[in-house]
């Protein structure tokens, strides 16, 4: 077993359940093509690391789909909000002997393999790494441990997140990486050459 995991939290590719602020400008079949691309690109990223790999679907495991049951180990996300969730799978990971655990979503066409690398590697020096995202939340959070309140009384999905998870470890020693875009609206796919066959 490798000491390093990576955690993918996914939502299930179903029409009308994902992307559904993309789909009230380019409709929910353009919207799924759109989630799809992006968990096909999230997949090839982590496929060029060596990390132990962990899928976790939002609704159902799925053994049959473009996760490789061979490459990535496949849960269930529980809990009743998206911290509890995050919690649990990181508890989880830890508890079966885990050094470093990072966690991502699906939402970034600009991840790249080093994000991830860079990411492990601050972990060896820092307490928390997170990779901050343009809305004010994050793509990314790496831990050595869970620091108190870290997934607690945070409201998701909104702009205060990064805020008040900064708040959370100022008296531990964190890095941040580069600042990306999570793919949320139209306005983030429009000048991206891959999405324009959905928005044309």
């Amino acid at each position: 077993m490798n000491e390093n995991l990576i955690l993918i939290f996914t939502r299930n590719p179903e029409l009308g359940k994902v992307k559904t602020r993309l789909a009230a400008s380019i409709g929910q079949e353009n919207a799924l093509q759109v989630y799809i691309e992006l968990l096909q690109h999230t997949k090839n990223v982590v496929l060029e690391t060596d990390y132990d790999k962990r899928v976790l679907y939002s609704d159902a495991i799925n053994t049959n789909d473009m996760w490789n049951n061979h490459l990535f180990q496949k849960k269930e996300q529980f809990g009743k909000d998206l911290g509890v969730r995050m919690y649990n799978a990181f508890r989880e990971g830890f508890e079966e002997g885990y050094q470093k655990i990072v966690i991502i979503g699906s939402d970034l066409i600009t991840l790249e393999a080093n994000d991830l690398k860079n990411a492990f590697v601050a972990l060896d020096t820092n307490d928390v790494v997170i990779g901050p995202a343009e809305d004010g939340g994050y793509y990314l959070l790496g831990l050595k441990s869970i620091p108190e309140n870290i997934f607690k009384n945070k409201e998701w999905g909104t702009n205060t997140v990064l805020k008040e998870t900064l708040k959370n470890i100022k008296n531990l020693k964190y890095s941040l990486l580069e600042e990306k875009n999570d793919i949320d609206t139209f306005d983030d796919i429009k000048a991206i050459p891959v999405f324009k066959k959905y928005i044309e």
